[in-house]
């Protein structure tokens, strides 16, 4: 099996699950199954608008952590989904610590 297939093992509900667990429990009562989803949906739109989602390819890419958080923080004003700031680092944390469970970071 090639590198890039490897990449393929990222489940959605997986890493709902994971960062539900990962996030201190007075905020799990706050964000829930839906929010987590939205906020990878939103990952998943800025990987693919800065081209880091590519069908054919599993190269590494540099990801700027900053203008991803403020990609996230002005979606969220723009739908309207109430998740602060400190919540969206938190839950990105968790998103991380998945990745890195399944071998997707480094």
């Amino acid at each position: 099996m090639k590198k890039e297939e490897d990449l393929l093992v990222y489940d959605d509900d997986e890493a709902v699950n994971y960062i539900l667990n990962f996030l201190p429990k007075e905020m799990r009562k706050r964000i829930n199954q839906d929010e987590i989803e939205y906020m990878l949906d939103v990952i998943y739109d800025f990987y693919d608008e800065k081209g880091y989602i590519e069908e054919d390819s599993a190269e590494e890419a540099s990801i700027d952590e900053e203008e991803m958080f403020k990609y996230i923080v002005k979606a969220t004003k723009k739908d309207d989904v109430d998740i602060s700031e400190d919540e969206i680092e938190l839950i990105l944390q968790g998103e991380y610590e998945y990745g890195k469970s399944i071998g997707v970071y480094d």
